[in-house]
């Protein structure tokens, strides 16, 4: 089947887009060089109305479709034009994979062969056909749903994509989802592993979309302009949106690449964090035509703020610029990977969102963890936990109208675990690596250093608006302080299994690691219980046995 016609039949389900009233407006006057086409209900493949008051764009210019379905939008030789698909309505979707089929690629020479790419890139699409449509099928989108969110699963090899078929995957399939997104790094530079990845993730059963990270880039492209042909070939625009019930996802290419960088290994390049003005002018024309009582997700891969350094690499230069196209919004998300850390971030007019209220920016747990470092578990997968403390998972995004919240889901914690308390004596430290592994969660200690222990709690996705208790025994919880410092734990396990992970990971400074010194305790054995309140009200505990020895 030519992609055409997997655009016209390969229908599946629906997920729909909640824009402004579906009158349509008048489009613009030709350019030079436009396209035009029709967007058609095709959920009986008979009639095919025109659907009027659907959103189009070539990833800058946003056309409205007239009452037969109808738009114009300018086009260049590099363009890909797409439809925003509405709320109650599904494009087609790929067989096998699920990935959604919403675009049409204008590349009439290609991907250019000066640039000897070393994984394919877009084929010679000829001329621009006559009409460019797009059919949508209609489908009941629940005003309460969720979205499983992935990011960085970074395989390197096949066999740690073997890790992400095993790991991630069998706790997915049956999920009541609606759809799932990756937000970058689905691979680690080798991208003849899509096919296979988009294969395994698609027996998920959920419609998938994604964006690119610094790792699904074309190395050999001088610039930004033609780092993503590969990407583009596989998945269509680098950047987009569509709609599902109340709620409009704006994925977003905040990978700036400013070419290659001879110094690393396999001529790996050199970014930075910056959406790009074509981007900047899409979100613009995009919102003005989404209410504002719509929640509005945007997904970017480099965070708009992290607490792992200042680095342009590892930031949104232009955060300010985007957060004030969100400005008068009640109703704003924007979720990241990229650190291998779990942050949240509320931004204020320092950061250029100016209201009402603050902007949450969540930056997510990756798939891969410590990049598929660490021991061989039972089942053959690297056990990976993250460099902050983290262990590997993904996170869900439930959505309830144009409110929201997220929740973590690590991948092999028992029960689904979401902290880990650890107690340190004073002495323990490099001295006392000869104790066995994990002793550092089976608490034991003589009542001589209980004077100087520390209990220490990793709420694996807490941040600045979690409050945090410990109650000892029968006595009255006392609230944990939060102390940003390498979790002891993962700097234990990287220590004591250094031939196993990649050379550049270590313990970096945890943002959601508690604190609280023990209080005077007479020999014996107690309950010892850590309870977290989230930022969405929602508590979280869990429970160990401190013995005191006399």
């Amino acid at each position: 089947m030519s992609r055409r016609d997997v655009i016209r039949v390969a229908a599946a389900g629906g997920v729909a887009l909640a824009l402004s009233p579906a009158a349509a407006e008048a489009q613009a006057a030709p350019a030079a060089s436009t396209v035009t086409g029709r967007v058609f209900d095709d959920t009986d493949g008979a009639s095919r109305p025109g659907l009027a008051g659907v959103l189009v764009s070539n990833g800058r210019d946003v056309a409205v479709t007239d009452a037969d379905g109808r738009y114009t939008l300018p086009v260049s030789d590099e363009t890909v034009v797409f439809v925003v698909k509405p709320s109650g309505y599904m494009t087609p979707v790929e067989p096998g994979t699920l990935l959604p089929r919403f675009f049409y690629v204008h590349q009439p020479a290609g991907s250019p062969a000066s640039l000897d790419l070393a994984y394919e890139g877009v084929a010679p699409t000829g001329p621009l056909p006559a009409s460019v449509d797009f059919p949508l099928r209609r489908q009941e989108e629940p005003k309460r749903f969720d979205v499983v969110v992935l990011t960085d699963t970074q395989p390197e090899t096949d066999a740690e994509l073997d890790f992400v078929r095993d790991d991630v995957i069998p706790a997915l399939r049956g999920t009541p989802a609606r759809f799932g997104m990756t937000l970058g790094d689905l691979l680690f530079d080798d991208l003849s592993l899509y096919d296979r990845f988009n294969r395994i993730v698609g027996t998920v059963g959920l419609p998938w979309y994604s964006i690119g990270g610094n790792h699904d880039l074309n190395y050999q492209a001088p610039d930004r302009r033609h780092a993503r042909e590969t990407f583009k070939r596989v998945f269509g625009p680098p950047h987009y949106a569509f709609a599902y019930a109340d709620a409009v996802f704006v994925m977003l290419d905040d990978v700036d690449y400013l070419g290659p960088d001879r110094t690393k290994p396999h001529d790996a390049g050199k970014y930075q964090g910056k959406l790009d003005d074509a981007q900047l002018d899409f979100v613009r024309n995009l919102l003005a035509h989404v209410p504002d009582d719509k929640l509005i997700v945007l997904t970017l891969h480099i965070p708009l703020k992290t607490y792992s350094g200042d680095e342009a690499s590892n930031n949104l230069v232009n955060r300010a610029e985007l957060l004030r196209l969100l400005a008068g919004r009640r109703f704003t998300l924007s979720m990241s990977g990229h650190t291998h850390t779990t942050e949240h971030h509320y931004l204020g007019a320092e950061d250029g969102f100016s209201g009402p209220g603050e902007h949450h920016h969540h930056v997510l747990t990756a798939v891969s963890g410590s990049w598929w470092s660490g021991p061989i578990d039972h089942r053959g997968v690297a056990v990976a936990d993250s460099r902050d403390g983290t262990p590997n998972g993904f996170h869900i995004l439930s959505v309830d109208g144009n409110r929201y919240e997220t929740r973590f889901v690590p991948a092999k914690e028992p029960d689904g675990r979401q902290i880990r308390v650890s107690v340190l004596g004073q002495f323990h430290d490099e001295m006392r690596r000869d104790y066995r592994p994990g002793a550092l969660l089976q608490p034991r200690l003589p009542a001589r250093e209980l004077h100087a222990a520390t209990v220490v709690a990793n709420v694996f996705d807490g941040g600045p608006k979690t409050a945090v208790t410990l109650r000892i025994g029968d006595a009255d919880p006392v609230p944990m302080a939060k102390r940003v410092a390498p979790d002891p734990f993962v700097a234990e396990v990287y220590a004591r299994n250094e031939a196993t992970k990649k050379p550049w990971v270590s313990a970096a400074p945890c943002s959601h690691l508690y604190v609280s010194r023990l209080p005077a305790l007479k020999p014996g054995t107690y309950p010892m219980v850590v309870e977290a309140v989230n930022e969405y009200g929602r508590t979280v505990s869990t429970k160990l046995a401190l013995e005191v020895e006399g």
